[in-house]
């Protein structure tokens, strides 16, 4: 079964998939690192780095380069003038924001692939263009590596390879349309095969698991609504910020492109906060409805907007991953594969005891999934940027994966037992 027909000239044979690959991931590695390096001239030519030379500015782009793709940065500092001993920290924040920037050139590198493939050779052109993609990041650490900053060629090889990948195949499976026209395998035959009973258990968990991501991304929706409301409401404490700065026009332009692209960092720092579990700024800081404790800060103006004083409302927050259940648990509903209840109903002959008990098992296996996703997203929000006590920058995923699943699963048990009445068509009057 073919993909899409390959198009080419008359005379012309077609160009061999795995060059295609290597050419197309070829060039996403160059946009992204030139979209990264770009910034970075206009700062140099405005006289904002006193090394002037050329050659640090590349290998200052390359390096930007592999932190935006997730690689950490080991950084060595000098000893001091008073006769502290040289430091080393290790750099592992990046933005998700501009980490975009490559998943996006890959999703249409992995468009374009798919659209020149044949189902069973989609395989050449991905693993040419992984390749590529691993010598690319290999040679960046081999050749931005400084005295002051180690990166491991290993890590810039194969880390890169994550970004770049999802967004491959995220790419071809839009321009497939379906997982059976991209790998070949028609998985719809196969669970026809099986039993009735698996079919009905597999609908029901594989709606649970999608029930879990509804809640996850309502729970992040709510909370990047309310990261925008706070930095309305302190606007004018950031542009206070950014005068006191003085970085001027092109500084001032630059530190706000960084600011962006940390914006979906802050958006699960702010899930976080709403959930109780907090984030931290340092070591030794959290910052939570429940408990706020913060050391001195850098002068980064999106930091003007954190909630910091008394919160008389702070536990209303609260409330936001289990709005996020109720809408997932309403969507469980809406989607009709409670066969577990059905099962149970059909065992046990007493619905007062069937319906709340299928219910907490549903709201505890979707909540459970929830706050998986949550851990999850909260393990790529969080960092270190080596430097003194801001090693610890983020929520602990494991401490917002529990409070998130115990919201969520809450919210989804009022969710699903609640949709009937929200269901329910009105009647007409005759």
């Amino acid at each position: 079964m073919k993909i899409l027909l390959r198009p080419k000239k008359p005379g012309v044979p077609p160009m061999p998939l795995w060059l295609q690959g290597t050419f197309e991931l070829g060039q996403a590695a160059v946009l992204s690192a030139l979209l990264v390096l770009l910034p970075l001239v206009g700062v140099w030519f405005a006289g904002g780095f006193t090394d002037r030379d050329f050659t640090s500015l590349a290998r200052l782009g390359g390096q930007a380069w592999l932190l935006i793709h997730g690689v950490p940065l080991s950084l060595t500092f000098p000893a001091g003038e008073l006769g502290e001993a040289p430091a080393t920290g290790l750099l592992s924040f990046f933005p998700l924001g501009l980490t975009l920037i490559p998943f996006f050139l890959s999703w249409r590198a992995g468009r374009r692939l798919a659209r020149a493939s044949y189902t069973d050779q989609l395989w050449q052109a991905l693993l040419g263009a992984l390749g590529i993609y691993a010598l690319i990041g290999a040679a960046a650490a081999y050749l931005c590596r400084t005295d002051a900053v180690g990166i491991s060629v290993a890590a810039g090889a194969l880390v890169p390879l994550i970004a770049a990948g999802a967004g491959l195949i995220v790419g071809a499976r839009i321009e497939a349309g379906s997982w059976v026209r991209l790998i070949g395998v028609d998985l719809t035959d196969w669970i026809a095969r099986t039993s009735q009973h698996s079919r009905w258990a597999g609908s029901y968990v594989w709606a649970a698991l999608r029930a879990g991501a509804v809640g996850t991304v309502a729970a992040l929706g709510l909370s990047a609504l309310l990261l925008v409301a706070a930095l309305a409401v302190n606007w004018a404490e950031m542009t206070s910020v950014y005068e006191r700065l003085d970085a001027g026009a092109l500084g001032g332009a630059v530190l706000t492109v960084v600011e962006l692209g940390l914006m979906p960092n802050f958006m699960v720092w702010t899930l976080g906060w709403a959930s109780g579990a907090g984030f931290s700024l340092g070591t030794g800081s959290i910052i939570s409805p429940l408990e706020t404790t913060v050391g001195p800060l850098p002068a980064l103006p999106v930091l003007a907007s954190l909630p910091i004083g008394t919160m008389e409302y702070g536990y209303v927050a609260l409330l936001i991953p289990v709005m996020a259940g109720i809408l997932a648990g309403w969507w469980f509903l809406r989607e009709g594969e409670n066969h577990f209840d059905e099962w149970l109903s059909i065992k046990i002959r007493a619905r007062w005891f069937t319906a709340p008990v299928s219910t907490l098992i549903l709201g505890a296996i979707v909540g459970a999934f929830s706050g998986i996703l949550a851990a999850g997203a909260a393990w790529l929000a969080r960092g270190s940027l080596g430097i003194g006590r801001f090693v610890g920058l983020g929520p602990d995923p494991l401490w917002l994966g529990l409070w998130v699943a115990a919201e969520v699963g809450i919210g989804v048990v009022i969710g699903y037992a609640v949709g009937p009445w929200l269901e329910r068509e009105p009647k007409l009057e005759v």
